[in-house]
């Protein structure tokens, strides 16, 4: 893990490289499973279920008996733990739910904004080797407390054709509604267009691999999505106060995601970024998935020597980073210097797989430069707004001529009738 100057890496993110490679044959491939199951529905999804997963299925829907199985598979020590995780996210979101208004300028106009959840969403959960019963939780929990009526899972099979028990238990603690056995960017076409079995969608959101990425980023616009999640990233800001080996064990819990993930630390002075090094190299070989996190570590650690907290801050806004951890004294104060970030963890006990599986805030974040702009995922995520507006005939009459000006000038006569028609009976 290479050590280099605030100069040389604020070149490094004014000339990005990391994400340059054509789509064109990931496209391709996607565009033509997305119109096969437009096409064929069921059974192109059990064909490419088949094919990917090795997955023969004689039914998409995952059973009440399975659900109960999975029950019984799960440890009592996990369903604790689970149980915390989701009472501490729904503590969390709760705070986030947004309310309907109303607001009168004069005793003749009634203003507002009626908010109403989505009818339906689905939730896309990675499968194979992996289970992820925490996004299961991150994206359904907010959902519910939004009201949505309607949530579905898709997620690959094992090829025994069972799902990932601790899903399943997730999916049963949170609410969900229905469970479909299938993956990749056919699942998210099934979820936008709709099959025999699988209902379509008003939103799809969670995270996949580059398949599903594109796949989401296709249908966008005939259904709503989350967002197009790149590969994971941890930015660690580092004083004296920080604990070296707490630093590099953190930068290595991303590392270990995949090969494309990135951890940055920017240390404040020379001996702790040395120290880190040191930290990060020594544990690295010590990891079970070293080859993943040792590629990652190769091709995007960095551990950057800034001059000053001044330098130090504009870099990390510069990054716009997934999660931020501030290992500083005081963080609290320094917070405040952060624009860009989806997640802020404080201080050396605040480590970001706290915030991934247990504290409450949403682990679904911006990536790849994205929390320039975009939040994590929220409860108004799964709600809509419908602006409204109520003027009394007075009111109407008094605002007339203003209105068809304004739509004359942009030669909308038809516009400025509307309202000159109702003056004329006057």
């Amino acid at each position: 893990m290479q050590i280099i100057t605030g100069t040389a890496y604020e070149q490094e993110l004014d000339h990005p490289t990391r994400f340059e490679e054509s789509n064109q044959r990931l496209d391709d491939i996607v565009l033509e499973i997305i119109q096969d199951v437009r096409q064929n529905q069921d059974a192109s999804l059990l064909k490419y279920t088949k094919k990917f997963d090795q997955a023969t299925l004689s039914s998409l829907r995952v059973t009440e008996e399975e659900f109960s199985e999975a029950e019984s598979l799960v440890s009592n020590q996990f369903k604790q733990a689970i149980q915390q995780a989701a009472e501490n996210i729904r503590l969390f979101h709760a705070e986030q739910k947004e309310k309907s208004w109303f607001m009168n300028p004069t005793d003749e106009i009634m203003l507002g904004q009626k908010v109403t959840p989505l009818d339906s969403v689905g939730v896309y959960v990675p499968g194979g080797k992996a289970s992820y019963p925490s996004t299961v939780l991150m994206n359904v929990i907010p959902a519910k407390i939004a009201g949505v009526p309607a949530i579905a899972i898709t997620t690959p099979p094992n090829a025994d054709g069972t799902v990932n028990p601790h899903v399943l238990y997730a999916a049963r603690l949170a609410g969900v509604d229905h469970v479909y056995k299938v993956g990749g960017a056919q699942a998210i076409a099934a979820l936008a267009y709709g099959t025999e079995t699988i209902t379509k969608v008003n939103k799809i959101v969670g995270p996949g691999n580059a398949f599903v990425a594109r796949a989401k980023k296709w249908v966008y616009g005939d259904v709503a999505i989350d967002m197009i999640a790149g590969p994971s990233e941890i930015c660690v800001v580092a004083d004296e106060t920080a604990i070296p080996k707490y630093v590099a064990a953190d930068l290595l819990s991303q590392a270990e995601h995949d090969e494309n993930a990135a951890s940055i630390c920017i240390a404040l002075n020379e001996t702790i970024a040395q120290d880190i090094q040191k930290e990060v190299m020594s544990q690295l070989n010590m990891l079970e998935r070293f080859d993943i996190a040792n590629a990652s570590i190769e091709a995007n650690g960095r551990i950057v020597v800034a001059k000053d907290r001044d330098e130090a801050f504009k870099l990390v806004n510069k990054l716009a980073p997934e999660h931020l951890q501030l290992m500083l004294a005081s963080p609290e104060e320094q917070m405040h210097q952060i624009k860009h970030a989806g997640a802020i963890f404080l201080g050396n006990y605040s480590p970001e797989p706290l915030g991934d599986y247990f504290a409450g805030p949403n682990h679904t974040l911006p990536t790849s430069g994205t929390a320039a702009f975009a939040s994590p995922l929220g409860v108004y995520d799964f709600l809509k707004k419908s602006s409204i507006i109520r003027y009394s005939k007075q009111a109407l009459l008094e605002s007339a001529d203003a209105i068809a000006t304004i739509a004359n000038m942009e030669g909308l006569t038809a516009h400025a009738k509307a309202i000159t028609i109702r003056k004329e009976d006057e």
